[in-house]
């Protein structure tokens, strides 16, 4: 289930966008003002972002160009809501990083549309052979190896995995993980997130130790081992 981050001030916009897409069966959460969307941004980053242009401490644009300097955020898709309509402001915002654009007003339809195919263009371009110090995936036959030897995994530690995998040398909070591999937002399920990375640990043998622990936040997967970064 993806997370959406919408930044829009306008009240009665962000109020539309928003219960248009949990409609839509989409996890997503609203702020008003940029500096409220980068303290969330730290703690969880969403699989989408709609992102106003005219905010009250920063405009889109620049929030755009933060985003795709930064390499935790730089793939991030954003589809940017404005009600600027010529050319040259919609090609400024493509030229600084935005996936996509929407022009006030919208209908909801549209606005679901350009989600959908933006998130299933993203997903689609997630390349299909992983590979990370010792250990591969290969997601197209669905399999693992650490070392050269084959690892069987659950699906739930698979996909943790290629999260980790997906998202090398970040450091991933227990929130993200869990709503990105058990489809969930719920927070303080941690010792699911905990037992899981256990388990996967012992399977991958002695290249369990790539998946290193960040005290009081989470976990991060790295070409070295844990006990050679300290």
């Amino acid at each position: 289930m993806a997370l959406i981050y919408i930044v829009e001030d306008d009240v009665s916009i962000r109020e539309i966008e928003t219960i248009a897409l949990k409609n839509g069966n989409y996890i997503v959460q609203a702020f008003e003002r940029a500096s409220d969307f980068y303290r969330k941004m730290e703690d969880i980053l969403p699989d989408l972002i709609l992102l106003d242009i005219m905010l009250p401490d920063e405009n889109g644009y620049e929030i755009v160009r933060k985003l795709r300097r930064n390499p935790q955020t730089r793939k991030i898709p954003v589809i940017m809501v404005t009600a600027k309509t010529s050319e040259m402001d919609m090609v400024k915002g493509l030229d600084d990083g935005a996936d996509d654009y929407i022009r006030k007003p919208f209908s909801v339809m549209e606005l679901l549309s350009r989600v959908k195919a933006l998130l299933r263009r993203t997903e689609e371009s997630e390349p299909q052979e992983l590979k990370v110090g010792s250990i591969e995936l290969d997601n197209s036959r669905h399999v693992v190896l650490a070392g050269g030897r084959q690892v069987e995994l659950t699906f739930k530690e698979y996909e943790l995995l290629r999260y980790l995998m997906i998202n090398v040398e970040v450091v991933l909070s227990r929130d993200s993980i869990m709503r990105s591999v058990w489809g969930t937002d719920f927070e303080g399920e941690s010792r699911t997130v905990d037992m899981h990375i256990k388990t996967l640990r012992q399977k991958l043998g002695e290249y369990g130790s790539q998946i290193g622990t960040v005290r009081n936040v989470g976990y991060v997967l790295s070409a070295s081992s844990e006990e050679s970064r300290k």
